[in-house]
């Protein structure tokens, strides 16, 4: 497709079009001129992108029935978008993740960063999980797989389609193998653990490739101690902790499959003997071994998002709030404890500043030793905020 055979939207006089000429992604509805043309285009329709002077700014896939009602795709108007370009964008993002990694387990494509807006794919060796989180990519799926296979060799590849993102976009909630097939968890081996990835029934794509460097991290300051694990999924921190040289692990998750899956981990690596796991609500959780007095060395809280728009940023940082202020008890005297968000809404300054405050309430003295994002599988766009959610607060609990 070239954009000689694309409508034309246009900018309104209010919309900031320098932002888009400067790399910002996205085009909101209220920023294009509504006319009886750009009403007529359908969703997922690629279209050419005005200013109000009519200098091109590029390509965007539209979407009407979102709040993104346009994605930038490319500033160059002469470039066809079709299998050659996903291919393009996907070997260029493969090259990046192959000098970081010795093997074949990362994000492969982390949206627009990757130059491939609303597009998610993780890569568990031959099997690889699609996110198509915009209307333009779930109609151009097929060429998509075919790019992905065709770069990487991969031969499983399954279309993830569940999640908040495809709601909004008006997408339908569905999971389909579209080639090969998978006959269970797929082993994955990160950080010296061995993590079981459900990549069709599980959370997400089925594992968080983003928090490898920040369990790296935590591993280290577990050797020789006790670990408590919250919000675990399939045992994240605790199985890093194990490989790490840990005495023990505590893995908590309201999930019952996932925690399945955290013990069947543990038993590849040989862990078994040092790791237990158990379920229901954290913060119900936290109170009990509280009322037990159960003290770890170190605790490590990593919730979903509290936060994950800015109407529910108060109510967010109140829960974030509340988880350090319920584990902070349960760190011994020179502990340590980890508190991680991945809400974009809730900034790092708001999130330390939620987790300080939680942690003062504990009556509990903090060092503020390190501060972690995802890894280098999942880069930043600077223009982007969003892109920029996960952190990690390594705290030291000083003795009283």
């Amino acid at each position: 497709m070239i954009s000689s055979s694309f409508p034309l939207v246009r900018l309104t006089p209010k919309a900031e079009a320098r932002a888009i000429r400067h790399g910002f992604p996205w085009v909101y509805s209220n920023e294009l001129v509504q006319d009886r043309r750009t009403k007529a285009i359908e969703p997922g329709r690629l279209a050419r992108l005005e200013d109000t002077e009519r200098n091109p700014l590029g390509v965007i896939a539209f979407n009407p029935n979102s709040k993104i009602i346009g994605r930038v795709l490319t500033r160059n108007l002469d470039e066809r978008i079709d299998q050659d370009w996903f291919a393009g964008k996907i070997k260029a993002a493969l090259a990046h993740r192959e000098a970081m990694y010795d093997e074949p387990y990362y994000r492969l494509v982390h949206a627009e960063t990757d130059g491939l807006p609303g597009v998610i794919i993780d890569r568990f060796g031959d099997v690889a999980v699609v996110q198509p989180n915009a209307f333009y990519a779930d109609q151009m799926f097929d060429q998509i797989a075919n790019a992905l296979a065709e770069v990487t060799g991969v031969t499983t590849i399954v279309k993830n389609g569940q999640g908040r993102a495809r709601e909004l976009e008006g997408l339908p909630i569905e999971t389909v193998i579209e080639r090969g097939e998978i006959d269970g968890p797929v082993p994955v081996k990160m950080n010296g653990a061995t993590y079981m990835a459900d990549v069709i029934g599980g959370q997400k794509t089925g594992l968080f490739y983003d928090q490898r460097p920040n369990h790296a991290f935590a591993a280290g300051l577990a050797k020789g101690g006790k670990v408590l694990d919250v919000f675990s999924h399939v045992g994240g921190f605790g199985l890093a902790a194990l490989a790490g040289g840990a005495a023990s692990a505590l893995s908590v998750d309201g999930s019952a499959p996932a925690l399945e899956m955290a013990e069947q981990g543990a038993a590849a690596m040989g862990a078994s003997d040092r790791y237990a796991t158990r379920r229901g609500d954290a913060f119900d959780t936290l109170a009990a071994l509280r009322a037990e007095g159960e003290q770890f060395d170190v605790v490590i809280c990593d919730p979903p998002a509290f936060a994950p728009n800015k109407r529910a940023l108060e109510p967010g940082l109140r829960a974030y709030e509340r988880v350090a202020r319920m584990a902070a008890p349960l760190v011994k005297d020179g502990g340590y404890l980890v508190l991680c968000s991945c809400s974009h809404a809730a900034d790092l300054q708001k999130f330390r500043g939620a987790s300080a405050r939680g942690i003062g309430k504990s009556n509990r003295t903090p060092q503020l030793i390190h501060t972690g994002f995802a890894g280098p599988d999942h880069p930043l766009m600077p223009q982007l905020a969003e892109s920029g959610y996960l952190k990690s607060l390594f705290f030291r609990l000083m003795p009283e």
